[in-house]
């Protein structure tokens, strides 16, 4: 019994390790520096080239502008995304009236059934500042390796689901600045924002 409890043990404290090396390399140096690097230093981001919700063709530079929370996700999420979206323009609301301009982008890991049309109905619903993004799978394939996020489509035909990563990316037009996990709060959204902002 001791055998098992002690290799029990071992394992957690394995696990909880690479967990904490993995978010030490992830987050910036110190609350406003960006880094815009991970483990093995790779980048944050990066060219691509989507559509809008608009039809519109637009590549990485013309959808950040400025400062940027980007978020990869679907709309048929039941339950993640909408959440994830909400906390997103809730924090975008309170910079807004601190008068700091953010910008909600919403990257669909699931092109095929997130046409442009299928998108503008997902930014009317949630922010009037979203830009909604889509394309083929492999311009999607191509922005989801250049933010180092995993998707995969788990189930079959049409009510399949994605399983995706859940990092919100702070971005601005020179690069990554931070990422925003989904245990932050919209205040404490905007206050690392509103850190970077200034």
């Amino acid at each position: 019994m001791s055998k098992h409890i002690a290799i029990l043990a071992s394992t957690t404290a394995a696990t909880l390790l690479a967990v904490g090396v993995y978010f030490a390399f992830l987050k910036p140096a110190s609350v406003c520096t960006p880094t815009g690097v991970i483990a093995g230093n790779p980048q944050i981001g990066g060219p691509f080239e989507l559509v809008t919700h608009k039809g519109t063709p637009v590549t990485d530079k013309d959808v950040i502008t400025g400062l940027s929370l980007v978020y990869f996700g679907y709309t048929f999420c039941p339950d993640v995304c909408p959440l994830d979206m909400a906390r997103n323009v809730e924090a975008v609301d309170l910079l807004d009236e601190a008068g700091i301009d953010v910008t909600p982008v919403f990257i669909t890991i699931d092109p095929a059934r997130d046409t442009p049309a299928a998108l503008s109905d997902y930014v009317d619903v949630m922010h009037e500042k979203m830009i909604g993004l889509t394309g083929t799978e492999a311009q999607v394939s191509v922005a989801s390796k250049a933010y180092k996020t995993y998707y995969r489509k788990n189930g079959n035909g049409e009510d399949y689901l994605m399983d995706h990563s859940t990092f919100s990316y702070l971005m601005s037009p020179s690069g990554f600045l931070d990422y925003i996990s989904r245990d932050q709060s919209p205040e404490q959204v905007a206050q690392k924002i509103t850190c970077f902002a200034n």
